[in-house]
């Protein structure tokens, strides 16, 4: 049962008002690993394979940990951070959650 004081949010789909908080939660995005785990902001990951790193001359090697990861607009990629790349961007099926 919705509080009182939810707010209300008209469902095209079922041609009712519901609560804001529910349609929320039923459009929620999960984003998973090569292994079909949830990924979530701030998880820390491992890369499954060795990976040619675009626009430099490196090579990020399997087994190496990505730590504090953010989820993007795509379901398909993460956004993150290594000590020696800036604007890593890697794609979902190359990593492990951790």
């Amino acid at each position: 049962m919705a509080d009182q004081d939810d707010d209300y949010v008209y469902d095209e789909a079922t041609g009712e008002w519901r609560p804001a908080s529910e349609v929320a939660a039923a459009n929620r995005r999960v984003v998973r690993d090569s292994a079909g785990n949830e990924l979530a902001d701030g998880d820390a990951v491992t890369l499954v394979k060795d990976l040619k790193v675009k626009g430099t001359s490196q090579t990020l090697k399997q087994g190496t940990v990505i730590r504090s990861i953010r989820l993007t607009d795509n379901e398909e990629e993460i956004d993150c951070r290594h000590d020696t790349i800036k604007g890593l961007v890697l794609r979902t099926e190359f990593v492990r959650k951790r």
